[in-house]
C-alpha cells in the first residue's frame, strides 16, 4: 500500500543497460515477474521448488483498546503461566528435536550400512556387475522416493531450509515453510536423500526440522484435533512464534553436530534478525536439553543396540593430539589455506547460484522434469562413486594400524573394494562410504601415509562437482556436510604438500581446510569456529581455526556474498539487510510509496469495508476520523485486514455511525483476534452479508492500533529502512510534513525497501551503481507537481571525485 500520488517520473534507462534474455535469466532473480501489482502488498517467491505468494509477519503488537483491556484483566497467575510456558515449550523443543535428530542419523547410517554391506559381499565373490546394479538401484529408489514425496506432498521441504527459515525470522511469511506436512516430508525425505549416496547434508534439514517443531508447538493448539489448551493459546502471535522458531533452529544445529553452543551462536550470527538477552537464555537452555538427551541416547548406542554402525551417525571427529604445538613455520600453510578457501568458497557460491537458476528454469516446466533431474543426478552419482575407485591403485595395509585392514562392508579407514587380501583402496575409503565416515577418515590422526596425492585431488574435484549439482534436486538437502567434506579434502592435500615443513598432521590440515571452505562459502566466523571445535573436541585448534576463518571470509567477501543470502535473493525473498544501500540516503520515503491509498473511517459502512477487502490485497488500512467526529481529518490508527474480517464474521453492526463503547468487550474475546494457525486464514469471500447488513456501520475504534509507527514524508529512506527492520514492522505509516490535507500520505511495506522496487522507480540510481556516478535528489520544501499531477523529482549526475 502506498501514497495517493502516482509513481515518480524518471528518465528512461540507457540502452547499454539492457541485457539479453538468456543472460538475465542467470543473473536476475528467478522470478521473471518480480514486480508486484500496485494494489497488493503480496509478492511471489520460490518456496522450496514452487512459486508461492508471500506476505509479511506482524511482529508489531497491535495496541488497540481491546488488547489493552485484555492485558489489564490478566492477573499474576496468568502472567506466571505465560513465562512458565515459554520455558516449558523450549524444553519440549529440545526433547523432540534431539530425539528426531538421533533417529534421523540412526536411520541414515543403518540404511546406508545395509546397502554397503550387501554391495561389498557381492564384490568379495567377484560379482562386480551385480554389486553395481544393487548399488545403482538402491540409490535410484531412495532418490526417487525422496523426490516424489517432496514434489507431491510438500515442495517447501526441498533444499536445506536455512534460506526459508532465515527469511521467516526476518519477517517473511510464506505458505508451508514450517507446517506439519513440511516437517514430515523433511524428516523422511532427508533420511532417504542422504542414504542414497547423494552428496547432500542433513544439518540444514535438521535446522528446518527444529524450526517446524518449534512453530507447531507454539501454534496455540488445534481445534480440529481437540488441542486447545488455554496455556498454549497464549503464543498465538507472530512475535512469540518467532522466538520459538529461533530456539528451534538453534536446537536443530545442536542436534545435527552435537554442538549446543555452536547452535546458539549459529542462530545468533546467521539466522535471527532480532535478538534479546531473554531469547539468548532460552536458546541456550534449549540446546542444553538437546545435548543432555543426545548424550543419553549415545550411551545406549555404545552398548551395541543401534544397528550396523553403532553410534547413530552422530558426527564426532577425534583429531585430538596432546603433543600438538605451533611454530612460525606452520603459519604460512595455514594462511594459504585461508586464501584458497576464500577463492574456492566464492567460486562455489557463484557456480551453485548459476546451477540453481538453471534448475529453476527446468523445474517450472512440469513435475516430470523435477523428478527426472533428481533421477539423473542419482544415476550420475552412482556411476562416479562406484567407478572412480577402480582408477586408484591398491595400497598395502600398514603394519602399525590400530584398525582392521582391510575393512569389509562397514565403516573404516581401509576399504578393500576390489583389492587382494592385505591391501586397501584409499579412494574407496573416501568415496564408497557415507559422508560422515568420509569426514572421519579425512580428520583421523596418525594416518598421514594412508592417502595418495592423486586420491585427494580426485576426491576433491568429485565432491566439489557433486555437491553443486546435487543441492538443487527436489529433495531435502543440506550444504554443511558437503562443504565440510570438500574443504577437508583440499585441506589434507595441502597438508601432504607441506608435510616436511610443518608439525601439523594431515588430519589437522583437513580440519583447517574444512573451516576455510565453510568460511569462504557461508561467511560466518564465531559460530563456525565453535561448531568445529565442538565437532573435533580439540580446543588447541582454536587459534588456527580463527585465522583460517578470518582470512577465508575476507578473501571471499571481495567476490560475492553469503551462499544463503544468494539463494534468498535468487528465490525472490524480500529480505531486509542490516545495512542499507548508499543511494537510499539520497531518497525520502515519499519517493518510493505508490498509490492509490485505501483508508477506512472510524465509523465505516459495512459495504465500504467489504468493497475494500474484495478489491485489494492489502493487509493493513489507515483509520481516519473526519468531521463531524473530529474538528479536522486526523489519523486515528491502523487496522489489520484479519481483524476487519473477524468483525464482519461476528456481525456486530450498528444502524447509525456511533461509538460502540464498552459493548465491544462483551461481544468479542481476545482469542478471536489471535493469529490463526497454518492454513486457517479467513477469507472475505467466505462471508455472506445481506443488503440490509451492507448498509449498516462498524465502529473500528476499539479494534484499531491507535499507536502505529509513523514517519514524516521527508525522512530518508535509509533511516526508515533501519527502523522498519529493527522494530520488526509490517506497515509503516507516512504522514505529511504539513497538517493541511490528508493526515496520511501512504504506507510503507517491506516491498518498498527492496532494491528492485527502488531502482525500478529511479533507474538513474542503477546508473550510479554501474558507472560510479553521484546522484543528488533535490526537492523544494513544498514538493513539485508537474502538469500531469505527478510529483517531480530532479536528479542530477556528477562524477564522484577521486579520493
Amino acid at each position: 500500500m502506498s501514497e495517493n500520488l502516482p509513481p515518480v517520473q524518471t528518465q528512461s534507462q540507457d540502452p547499454d543497460q539492457e541485457h539479453d534474455h538468456d543472460h538475465e535469466a542467470l543473473t536476475s532473480p528467478l522470478l521473471p515477474h518480480y514486480q508486484r501489482a500496485s494494489n497488493s502488498t503480496s509478492q511471489l517467491a520460490i518456496v522450496g521448488v514452487n512459486v508461492c505468494p508471500i506476505e509479511s509477519l506482524d511482529y508489531e503488537t497491535a495496541e488497540n483498546d481491546f488488547y489493552k483491556q485484555d492485558w489489564r484483566a490478566r492477573d499474576k497467575i496468568q502472567n506466571f503461566q505465560y513465562i512458565f510456558m515459554k520455558w516449558l515449550l523450549c524444553f519440549l523443543i529440545g526433547c523432540f528435536v534431539s530425539v528426531v535428530g538421533f533417529c534421523n542419523n540412526l536411520a541414515v547410517e543403518n540404511i546406508a550400512g545395509v546397502k554397503f554391506v550387501i554391495t561389498s559381499n557381492m564384490m568379495l565373490t567377484g560379482r562386480y556387475e551385480m554389486a553395481f546394479l544393487v548399488f545403482f538401484l538402491s540409490n535410484l529408489v531412495l532418490t526417487l522416493f525422496a523426490a516424489i514425496i517432496t514434489t507431491f506432498i510438500s515442495p517447501a521441504a526441498a533444499g536445506s531450509g536455512i534460506p526459508e527459515v532465515k527469511a521467516y525470522l526476518n519477517g517473511v511469511d510464506a505458505p508451508g515453510i514450517i507446517s506439519l506436512r513440511t516437517l514430515i516430508v523433511k524428516i523422511i525425505g532427508s533420511i532417504s536423500a542422504v542414504s542414497s549416496s547423494l552428496l547432500v547434508g542433513k544439518a540444514g534439514p535438521m535446522m528446518h526440522i527444529g524450526a517446524c517443531i518449534a512453530s507447531l508447538l507454539g501454534q496455540g493448539g488445534s481445534r480440529r484435533y481437540g488441542l486447545t489448551w488455554k496455556w498454549i493459546r497464549l503464543f498465538k502471535n507472530d512475535r512469540d512464534r518467532r522466538d520459538l522458531v529461533t530456539c528451534g533452529s538453534a536446537a536443530g544445529i545442536a542436534a545435527a553436530f552435537r554442538a549446543p553452543v555452536g547452535g546458539v551462536l549459529f542462530a545468533l550470527e546467521e539466522m535471527a534478525s532480532w535478538w534479546t538477552s531473554g531469547l539468548l537464555w532460552r536458546a541456550f537452555f534449549t540446546t542444553a536439553v538437546v545435548a543432555i538427551i543426545l548424550r543419553a541416547l549415545i550411551d545406549v548406542c555404545l552398548s551395541g543396540k543401534c544397528g550396523l554402525f553403532g553410534k547413530g551417525g552422530l558426527i564426532m571427529f577425534d583429531v585430538y593430539s596432546a603433543n600438538i604445538s605451533y611454530h612460525m613455520a606452520d603459519v604460512p600453510p595455514v594462511l594459504l589455506l585461508g586464501v584458497v578457501g576464500g577463492i574456492f568458497g566464492s567460486l562455489y557460491n557463484f557456480l551453485l547460484d548459476k546451477v540453481l537458476r538453471v534448475y529453476a528454469i527446468i523445474n517450472k516446466k512440469s513435475v516430470t522434469y523435477k523428478i527426472f533431474i533428481a533421477c539423473t543426478i542419482s544415476i550420475f552419482t552412482s556411476c562416479l562413486l562406484f567407478g572412480l575407485p577402480w582408477l586408484a591403485s591398491c595400497q598395502p595395509c600398514p603394519l602399525d594400524s590400530t584398525e582392521d585392514c582391510p575393512t569389509i562392508g562397514r565403516s573404516g579407514n581401509y576399504k578393500k573394494f576390489q583389492c587382494p587380501p592385505g591391501h586397501y583402496n584409499d579412494l574407496a575409503s573416501l568415496i564408497f562410504n557415507t559422508n560422515d565416515d568420509a569426514i572421519r577418515n579425512l580428520f583421523s590422526k596418525n594416518t598421514d601415509a594412508e592417502f595418495q596425492h592423486s586420491t585427494m585431488l580426485i576426491f576433491f574435484v568429485t565432491c566439489f562437482i557433486l555437491s553443486i549439482i546435487s543441492y538443487g534436486v527436489v529433495a531435502p538437502a543440506g550444504l554443511f556436510v558437503p562443504v565440510i567434506v570438500t574443504g577437508a579434502s583440499y585441506g589434507r592435500f595441502v597438508g601432504m604438500l607441506f608435510s616436511s615443513r610443518t608439525n601439523l598432521n594431515h588430519g589437522l590440515f583437513a580440519v583447517l581446510g574444512a573451516a576455510s571452505f565453510l568460511g569462504g562459502s557461508m561467511r560466518m566466523t564465531v559460530s563456525l569456529c565453535v561448531i568445529i571445535l565442538e565437532l573435533t573436541n580439540n580446543l588447541l585448534l582454536l587459534p588456527m581455526i580463527m585465522i583460517v576463518l578470518l582470512v577465508s571470509k575476507t578473501v571471499a567477501d571481495a567476490f560475492n556474498g553469503n551462499i544463503y543470502d544468494l539463494i534468498m535473493k535468487a528465490k525472490g525473498f524480500p529480505y531486509l539487510e542490516a545495512h542499507v544501500e548508499p543511494y537510499m540516503r539520497q531518497l525520502t520515503v515519499a519517493d518510493v510509496v505508490t498509490g492509490p491509498l485505501q483508508v477506512c473511517h472510524g465509523n465505516e459502512k459495512v459495504g465500504n469495508i467489504v468493497h475494500i477487502l474484495k478489491t485489494t490485497n492489502h493487509q493493513g488500512f489507515p483509520v481516519i476520523d473526519e468531521p463531524p467526529h473530529s474538528e479536522s481529518p486526523v489519523l486515528y490508527g491502523l487496522i489489520l485486514r484479519a481483524h476487519l474480517i473477524t468483525l464482519l464474521k461476528k456481525r456486530v453492526f450498528l444502524r447509525t455511525p456511533v461509538r460502540i463503547g464498552a459493548d465491544a468487550f462483551r461481544h468479542f474475546s481476545a482469542d478471536e483476534f489471535a493469529k490463526k494457525g497454518l492454513g486457517n486464514v479467513d477469507k472475505i469471500e467466505d462471508i455472506k452479508l445481506t443488503e440490509e447488513e451492507m448498509e449498516m456501520f462498524l465502529d473500528l475504534h476499539p479494534f484499531t492500533n491507535a499507536s502505529p509507527y509513523t514517519v514524516v514524508e521527508t525522512m530518508s529512506l535509509a533511516k526508515a529502512s533501519t527502523l522498519f527492520r529493527e522494530v520488526g514492522l509490517r506497515h509503516l505509516l507516512v504522514i505529511p510534513k504539513r497538517t493541511t490535507g490528508s493526515p496520511v500520505v501512504g504506507i510503507l511495506t517491506r516491498h518498498d525497501f527492496m532494491p528492485e522496487h527502488v531502482l525500478g522507480l529511479h533507474p538513474l540510481l542503477q546508473t550510479r551503481r554501474n558507472k560510479l556516478t553521484h546522484v543528488r535528489v533535490t526537492r523544494s520544501s513544498t514538493g513539485l507537481l508537474n502538469s500531469t499531477g505527478r510529483r517531480e523529482v530532479k536528479i542530477s549526475l556528477s562524477k564522484i571525485p577521486k579520493a
